[in-house]
């Protein structure tokens, strides 16, 4: 097993803020499931339905599509109209606006032998767009972080854009878009350059580095939601026990904020405790 294997953009979320969960991530096989099956050919809906608006010759893939339905054509068309309403804002200020769909980039400047694959990147003078579709009925996901500024998976993929076409465009900004139609979620974000690398150099490669040698801190959270390891975790099980601290005796009735803190960790509590019957 290679050890950059397990830092995969999607997953930056989780080892950003969890470093040591990659390695333990690395050694559990993947598990595929029909959620993910049906966003791969959603995705490839997508991209074909690009492609065609732009006037490229592409083959029509339905008929080799599992999930394909109507509900996933909607989805597909709804996404390819915004990214040629985007297109056609870029090429307002820069005519020589490219697309470039499903576009593999390389960020191993910041994360060892990191590269990734882009939905759709819109390169112009001046601005970088990177837009990626989301199929899952999950939670929204957010073009925005407090934490990080932006969402680290696109933030990774616009490093490569940096690293690949910064010769080539004169890039000053990025703009991450998040494309959920099932959620009737659009989320937009930009950062400048500058933003941009000073995290790179500051947070991401001293990051990195501790996740490749399966160093740093434990931390549980909501990031927790796709972790192969979640149900065993012992600082998740720590995370959702404190619960536990509550003394209930004394007084003889609860505090409203305590009633209100003990709900706001319920449902984690919850899923935590589904995670441990489902894996025994």
């Amino acid at each position: 097993m290679s050890k950059h294997a397990f830092l995969s953009p999607s997953a930056a979320h989780r080892w950003l803020k969890c470093p040591p969960s990659a390695k333990l991530n690395a050694a559990i096989p993947d598990r595929s499931s029909p959620y993910a099956q049906q966003g791969t050919c959603a995705h490839e809906l997508c991209a074909c339905l690009v492609e065609k608006a732009l006037g490229r010759d592409v083959k029509n893939p339905t008929e080799n599509l599992e999930y394909y339905d109507s509900e996933m054509q909607q989805c597909a068309e709804g996404y390819a109209a915004f990214v040629m309403e985007e297109y056609e804002k870029a090429k307002q200020t820069c005519p020589d606006t490219e697309v470039l769909i499903e576009q593999k980039v390389d960020f191993s400047k910041w994360v060892k032998d990191g590269t990734g694959t882009a939905d759709c990147i819109i390169l112009s003078d001046g601005t970088i767009e990177i837009i990626d579709y989301k199929h899952g009925l999950g939670v929204p996901v957010s073009a925005e972080s407090e934490e990080f500024g932006g969402n680290p998976q696109l933030m990774l993929y616009c490093l490569g854009c940096i690293a690949m076409f910064d010769g080539i465009y004169d890039i000053d900004s990025v703009k991450m878009a998040i494309y959920q139609p099932r959620r009737e979620n659009i989320s937009v974000h930009t950062m400048s350059k500058d933003e941009l690398l000073k995290w790179a150099d500051e947070v991401l490669s001293p990051t990195a580095l501790l996740a490749m040698e399966g160093k740093g801190e434990f931390k549980a959270g909501e990031h927790c939601q796709f972790c192969k390891v979640k149900a065993t975790c012992r600082k998740r099980a720590e995370y959702n026990l404190e619960i536990a601290k509550y003394d209930f005796a004394m007084p003889d009735t609860l505090e409203d904020h305590e009633i209100e803190a003990i709900l706001m960790k319920s449902d984690q509590l919850t899923s935590w405790a589904s995670d441990i019957v489902f894996n025994l």
